[in-house]
């Protein structure tokens, strides 16, 4: 028993500690991600679907 404690709470840690890394370091957009000298990739326009799209708002408030 005392194994299957150790094992439930160390992979807690490792979980929490792998949301943390990944969160606060390697997330970005593309546009960030990939701007470099071989990838100019620009401001990518009103076309596209991201985090601030206004009909992701509306769709929320409707539900």
């Amino acid at each position: 028993m005392k194994t299957f404690l150790l094992a439930a709470i160390t992979a807690g840690v490792l979980a929490y500690g792998a949301n943390f890394i990944l969160n606060s370091n390697w997330q970005a957009t593309s546009a960030t991600a990939y701007t470099t000298s071989g990838a100019r990739v620009g401001d990518p326009g009103g076309n596209l679907v991201g985090a601030d799209w206004p009909a992701a708002a509306e769709s929320e408030r409707d539900s």
